[in-house]
């Protein structure tokens, strides 16, 4: 096996219209390791070994399956941090109206929520804190600190800004705070301009700047605010008591926003974001808040169970998100802080009306990113090897990042998105793995020595990003980024994946393999949730077809002694227009039948009727069996890589 794995380390394509599957190279040694350490099933073991849990030891492996307040790491070694804590501990005593300045995002939102009630409750009771907020509004400000905005506030009397989950590109805005002599704190999560370096401010707190010892680099913009509120509510603890309250209230009750955050904002779920996720996510089985407890209703999430990632990503995270594509973010944060449940209710309803204002405003723009779609594959067998680039001036700029996401699923190719008014153009952009999304606008923005710039203001990740431009410089955009392109989106790169994490056996698909799984749980990027690959499974039927495009197939297990002869599993295959496979259509291409044999890719559910509960499979790909049985060497169709 270990020979098989080495000779297909690299990524061969199968040649079918699927392109490749990925699996990991197992590790026998420690999966029985894993196995011995944690008594869970074997097949659990070898998935946490293919994914390099517990290679750095066993402490790890009981980690993951047990994250702690104790497991999250010191704030005051963030840089920036004591000086940040010092200026506001100033300010509360002194009684200084301080403004936190957010984003209309969810990140942006809650991270201005927690960190408002944070100096709030460091104050004295006789002397309240005054602390203001300014979310702005995506379509009149955009993105960003904006210099008016500090100008009022220093007319108004502040002479504190703090900024959440923005500010590392802020350049002009902390010059303008210099200049009103207002002191400005910075935290925020984003890539800072290594050419430009970062913002001259009182202190700047971002795990992601050059010199912060933190060890941990990749907090969504709320967690970087909560570690500032957990280390300005630390420093306020005078007794035992008070610190046992911290610990056993006040931070449960953060990580409920920070995990809100970290699963929105798609930061990676390992390490620090995977225990205030696990944390956050437990925490919100019973808010008491009755914003959070109004929101998860009209989401419906039954109250009483923990949410899942998967939940909160696309029940909670679009109705918050919500507001700021379609109006206005305050109204998010108002949400977050109110304690009247009848206004809570009020602006939960609101959030859930406007998206669905967002759905149908995205279906329609759907509607031409299509038409344009089929103008690029007019003369091509294919997409173009290229970043898709597509405009439009109807185009509503709060669906513009959505509608980057739909388009790279649709072509597999990195994307930008731009809405146009008043000569000026607005993107969204999101990319695939393998290039760097943000990497490429710098290097497109700066052209050759001498050239001219092309964006008004960019910046964002390796895989998302933000955008503006003056109309007239879209053609130069396209040609640049072209130019870019041309020897990074190669092949490789270009043919579709599936990334499996472990070869199964149908019969090792049990519920005390469920438990375990789900106990691997939160799901996300960086800890996806598991792809399983069976090879050489039988029909036990033909393919029904469910309303038109969906697909039900009876799977038979092999006949062991741990399998009653005959015994199924059913698998169901969701099409979804636009999005992935037809799959009424690929089972009849394949001519499946009665008795076919197949190699599945697939993701595993539990199904519960009645009182009874049983497992079934959620297909992600189907390919006629290989030759090969289970455990033998690995066919071309799979690749084989170690995991890192």
């Amino acid at each position: 096996m270990e020979a098989a794995a080495a000779s297909l380390t690299d990524e061969i394509r199968s040649g079918t219209e699927s392109g490749r599957w990925r699996l990991c190279a197992p590790n026998a040694a420690l999966a029985a390791d894993l196995e011995r350490e944690l008594g869970c099933p074997a097949s659990i073991a070898r998935l946490l070994a293919a994914r390099g849990i517990g290679s750095d030891g066993m402490a790890a492996a009981h980690q993951f399956f047990a994250p702690s307040i104790d497991d999250l790491f010191e704030p005051m070694l963030l840089l920036g941090m004591p000086q940040a804590v010092r200026r506001i501990q100033q300010a509360v005593a002194a009684g200084e109206p301080i403004l936190i300045y957010g984003d209309y995002d969810v990140d942006g939102t809650t991270a201005t929520a927690l960190l408002k009630i944070a100096i709030e409750r460091i104050a004295p009771k006789d002397r309240p804190a005054t602390v203001t907020y300014h979310v702005p509004h995506r379509i009149r400000e955009g993105y960003g600190m904006q210099v008016n905005v500090l100008g009022d506030a220093a007319l108004a009397g502040v002479r504190l800004v703090i900024s959440v989950d923005t500010g590392i590109r802020a350049f002009a805005a902390a010059d303008e705070a210099k200049l009103l002599g207002l002191d400005l704190i910075v935290t925020d999560h984003h890539l800072p301009d290594d050419a430009a370096g970062i913002p001259e401010a009182l202190a700047v707190i971002n795990p992601a700047q050059p010199g912060c010892p933190y060890p941990f680099k990749s907090l969504c913009g709320a967690a970087v605010a909560f570690k500032l509120a957990h280390a300005l509510l630390a420093a306020a603890c005078e007794t035992d008591a008070d610190r046992l309250r911290l610990r056993e209230r006040l931070i449960p009750s953060f990580l409920k926003l920070v995990a809100l955050a970290t699963v929105a904002d798609s930061v990676p779920l390992v390490g620090e974001n995977r225990v205030l996720a696990a944390l956050g996510l437990r925490a919100l089985s019973d808010p008491v808040q009755p914003g959070l407890r109004a929101l998860m209703q009209v989401a419906k999430i039954p109250v009483g169970t923990t949410p899942t990632a998967t939940q909160v990503g696309f029940r909670l995270g679009p109705r918050i998100n919500a507001a700021g594509r379609m109006d206005f973010a305050g109204e998010v944060v108002e949400l977050l802080l109110t304690r009247d449940a009848d206004r809570a209710w009020t602006l939960a309803q609101k959030l859930d009306g406007l998206n669905e204002d967002r759905r149908a405003t995205e279906a329609k723009a759907l509607l031409g990113i299509e038409a344009q779609l089929a103008l690029l594959l007019a003369d091509e067998a294919a997409f173009p090897a290229e970043c898709i680039i597509l405009d439009h001036a109807d185009w509503h700029r709060g669906v513009l990042g959505i509608l980057a996401s739909r388009v790279v699923e649709r072509t597999g190719r990195p994307a930008l998105i731009l809405s146009h008014e008043d000569g000026q153009a607005h993107g969204s952009g999101r990319s695939i793995e393998g290039f760097h999304l943000l990497d490429a606008l710098t290097a497109v923005h700066h052209g050759e020595a001498g050239e001219a710039e092309v964006f008004s203001r960019f910046g964002g990740h390796a895989h998302a990003v933000g955008f503006s431009l003056p109309v007239a410089n879209l053609e130069l955009l396209r040609a640049r980024m072209r130019e870019h392109t041309t020897f990074l989106l190669t092949g490789p790169i270009l043919v579709p994946r599936l990334d499996c994490d472990l070869e199964l056996g149908l019969d090792e698909i049990t519920l005390t393999f469920f438990d375990w799984l789900e106990r691997c749980a939160p799901f996300g990027v960086g800890n996806p949730e598991p792809v399983f690959i069976t090879r050489g499974a039988t029909l036990r039927a033909a393919a029904r077809v469910i309303k038109e495009i969906h697909v039900s197939l009876t799977i038979e297990l092999p006949s062991r002694p741990s399998t009653a002869p005959g015994a199924t599993i059913n698998a169901l295959a969701w099409s979804r227009p636009g999005r992935g496979p037809d799959w009424a259509a690929r089972c009849a291409e394949l001519g499946l039948t009665q008795g076919s044999q197949v190699d599945l890719a697939y993701r595993i559910r539990k199904s519960t009727f009645g009182q009874s509960a049983s497992l079934e499979l959620e297909l992600c790909d189907l390919r006629p069996a290989s030759s090969t049985p289970l455990g033998a060497e690995y066919p071309a169709s799979v690749a084989m890589v170690t995991p890192d």
